[in-house]
């Protein structure tokens, strides 16, 4: 899942030959989860057409305050366009709307929009050689940085005058990429390495049984989520689940048992600076393992089981600079056994759910929380969908690390 997924992006295009790229752009953007509005110059229209804009972005192309063809003439608010997007960005920018930009000439619907923006402003200029040379368009692109606006810049190679230099607008691909490296970089766990158990663990019987629990996953996976959209590096230590994370900024780690989850880690413990215990870990496994699969003989079956190794609990006992949390998942006397797992487990935070709760639990899409703190102080928050609960957590571990 890229950063830019559920972030509004104002794409403002200008009257040159690059706008041919915008297409392609707006595809990518959009598979990368953003919402994109489209507000073009109205020359733009000579190199793209609205209705290829508007067909790929599934939205109104504005390039007027109003739309000639309505007989109510309806107005298009450059204020609400700009109020609405989290990012703005110029591409192509030609060497006339930069120009404007840096003067504040407002002539036209992108103009006023850009006046009104409140968001980060990003613009890809694009260019013959001769212009994007030229002193006047480099004092321009200075001034747009002053203002704190961040330049992609432009590529070399063939130009449409058939000069070979700088000038050509980024390709798409390396817009979007842009885009996503910045973007990170603001983010609140930039810098930041994160450690995510998820899933059950499976100890074996026989080849062909296991000793398992009806985890899914399905948390751990939304916590992974959310911590790459919050900046992180994440390592996903995933016992046997038919979840993918589909998130190339993860590092997913495959385990079964509980001691290959436990191998896996407290190889990564020491540098993580945050480590969250998702997993459902079996706390017991069989004595021996059984080379071949138990016949079917007698009427009952004995199992001897052994304890398998405490992983939240060796975390906690070796814990220097992480920030620690677990989960408890209990059906009695809820609140004070997670009290109990947080002391002894020695956690900065506990993530209580119960199975009393309905649509809590194994395999469910939702889940109904309470936090704890080291200081026993409780907070309680209603059934909700998981990666909404996994942004809650998430927003607690950061008000405790910048407390």
């Amino acid at each position: 899942m890229s950063v830019l997924s559920g972030k509004k992006i104002l794409l403002g295009v200008t009257a040159g030959i690059a706008a041919y790229k915008i297409p392609f752009l707006i595809r990518l953007l959009i598979k990368a989860g953003a919402e994109v509005q489209v507000v073009i110059t109205p020359a733009a229209k000579d190199f793209v057409t609205p209705l290829t804009l508007s067909t790929l972005s599934k939205k109104p192309v504005y390039a007027s305050f109003f739309n000639e063809e309505d007989k109510d003439a309806t107005w298009n608010s450059h204020v609400d366009l700009a109020l609405w997007a989290d990012y703005m960005l110029f591409a192509p920018l030609t060497a006339n709307t930069l120009a404007k930009m840096a003067q504040g000439v407002t002539d036209n619907l992108l103009m006023a929009v850009y006046l009104s923006a409140k968001c980060p402003v990003y613009f890809a200029p694009a260019m013959d050689l001769d212009m994007y040379k030229h002193p006047t368009t480099a004092k321009n692109i200075e001034i747009l940085q002053s203002y704190g606006h961040r330049f992609i810049p432009p590529e070399s190679g063939e130009l449409a005058s058939g000069l070979v230099g700088e000038g050509r607008m980024a390709e798409p691909e390396s817009v979007v990429q842009f885009l996503e490296q910045s973007i990170v970089k603001t983010l609140p766990l930039f810098g930041q390495k994160v450690l995510i158990t998820a899933g059950p663990t499976y100890e074996a019987i026989d080849p062909v049984r296991f000793i398992g629990n009806h985890s899914s996953g399905k948390m751990g996976v939304a916590l992974a989520n959310t911590a790459v959209n919050l900046g992180a590096s994440v390592t996903l230590v995933m016992g046997p689940s038919a979840l993918k994370t589909n998130n190339s900024q993860i590092n997913q780690i495959d385990v079964v048992s509980a001691e290959d989850m436990f191998e896996a880690t407290t190889s990564h413990f020491d540098t993580a600076n945050i480590a969250i215990l998702a997993a459902a870990v079996a706390d017991y496994k069989p004595a021996q393992q059984v080379n071949q699969k138990i016949k079917k003989k007698d009427s009952s079956l004995h199992i001897d089981l052994v304890l398998t190794k405490d992983i939240l609990a060796t975390l906690g006992a070796n814990k220097k600079h992480q920030f620690l949390v677990g989960f408890a998942l209990e059906t009695n006397d809820e609140v004070e056994n997670a009290k109990e797992k947080l002391k002894r487990k020695n956690l900065d935070l506990i993530i209580l759910n119960s199975l009393n709760d309905k649509g809590a639990g194994f395999k469910k899409d939702t889940n109904k929380i309470t936090i704890i703190d080291a200081d026993t102080n409780i907070k309680s928050f209603p059934l909700k969908d998981k990666e909404l609960v996994a942004k809650d957590i998430f927003t607690e571990i950061l008000n405790k690390i910048n407390a």
